[in-house]
């Protein structure tokens, strides 16, 4: 009898359990249609917003320095050569001597020129004398006409040879001045290469030594043609104005020069070599600080921008084919992608020319997460990740209001 009852039961729990299985299915289902999932969150992107400004285009380009004068010091006579009169490395100033050569056989020279000179102004007043009593003669028919022009040429001959010793006796005076070697100009003086008893000759291709004037100095700077021509065309346009012709220099250790120079020209003509044309400015240079030779890096005030847009360089990315390209948030939030036209590099960013808008929204941070057509959150974009503390990279500057 228990038996059966349990066998029973257990056809009764067979018959129930489709019917438990389809209704807690239904409930499932019912209680999946009550709470969809969620959509995830739009992605977080750091952005700068275009905002042009008034600022001073600033080219920075290579350059070296040279002497504001430079004089090499050759003799111009021929002889032993008796003293250095100069300190190497010295202070000079012009007319200061600095070699003496031996003047002995000069002196003799002009000695001989003065006394030949003498002698033959001496036989000058005879002459003429005679010349004036012959032609006297002739008037009164006493001597011919051949004596008189003999007389005259006679007179004439001793004259010349007279001017000629004249010459002579200033030549040698020439020479032996020149036998004191005095400096050109006011400057540092090089170390010299001839010492006391070397045999010096005139106009030798080794000079004795060298003066350089620094208390100011050039700096010579190179420029590709192709910068011109881009200053050129964006002055043109009117994107330029033109700017000033102040001159900064940096340092060969990074540290920037404490004196303004002035650009004096541009060079009329490209180095076909090199496709670059040259610049010059000038510098005050009281410390001595600028040494010729010395490399620099100069950094020009070419033009001033009235709209000028800056944006991070880590904000632009390239295509395939090296097209620089930005992504742009709009005011729906949906990503965009912009083609841009960049000027240079300025510092840590880049100088866009045609691309963007002032107002506009550019991805600087998160781009990975963000690809055109998507929606995203903005956030700033903290600036002081873009300037690093400490740096002075930018070669724009602002604008100063007149």
């Amino acid at each position: 009898m228990p038996h059966r009852r349990k066998s029973h039961e257990t056809r009764a729990l067979a018959r129930l359990t489709p019917a438990a299985l389809l209704l807690a299915a239904l409930l499932l289902a019912g209680c999946s249609r009550q709470a969809p999932q969620a959509p995830p969150a739009a992605p977080e992107v750091a952005v700068v917003v275009v905002a042009p400004q008034a600022l001073v285009v600033t080219t920075d380009l290579p350059g070296r320095i040279t002497a504001f004068r430079t004089a090499e010091i050759r003799p111009q006579v021929s002889g032993v050569l008796l003293k250095r009169l100069h300190a190497e490395g010295a202070e000079v100033r012009a007319g200061q001597t600095l070699y003496q050569i031996d003047p002995a056989s000069y002196r003799a020279a002009l000695d001989n020129a003065q006394a030949t000179l003498a002698r033959v102004e001496a036989q000058l007043p005879p002459l003429r004398m005679r010349a004036e009593r012959v032609q006297s003669l002739l008037n009164d028919r006493a001597v011919s006409r051949q004596d008189v022009d003999d007389t005259a040429a006679a007179l004439l001959q001793a004259e010349a040879e007279a001017n000629a010793w004249k010459a002579a006796v200033a030549a040698a005076q020439v020479n032996l001045a020149r036998c004191r070697i005095t400096a050109p100009v006011s400057g540092r003086i090089g170390r010299s290469n001839v010492t006391e008893g070397a045999l010096v000759t005139a106009y030798q291709p080794v000079p004795l030594s060298t003066i350089q004037q620094i208390d100011s100095v050039y700096v010579d700077i190179t420029q590709s043609t192709g910068e011109v021509l881009q200053l050129r065309r964006r002055l043109d346009s009117g994107q330029l104005r033109e700017g000033s012709a102040d001159v900064s220099l940096i340092l060969e250790d990074a540290s920037h020069y404490a004196h303004q120079g002035t650009l004096r020209f541009r060079e009329v003509t490209t180095d076909p070599t090199t496709g670059s044309v040259a610049l010059r400015a000038a510098f005050p240079n009281p410390e001595s600080l600028l040494l010729p030779g010395m490399f620099v890096r100069a950094l020009i005030q070419e033009g001033q921008s009235e709209q000028a847009i800056l944006i991070p360089q880590q904000g632009v990315s390239r295509t395939p084919k090296g097209e620089p390209t930005a992504l742009v948030v709009g005011q729906d939030g949906v990503v965009q992608l912009r083609l841009l036209t960049l000027d240079r590099a300025v510092g840590n960013r880049w100088l866009v020319t045609s691309g963007l808008q002032a107002g506009e929204l550019v991805i600087v941070e998160g781009s990975q997460r963000a690809r055109p057509g998507t929606t995203v959150k903005t956030v700033p974009f903290a600036e002081d990740k873009a300037t690093p503390a400490g740096t002075n990279a930018t070669t724009v500057q602002p604008a100063t209001a007149n």
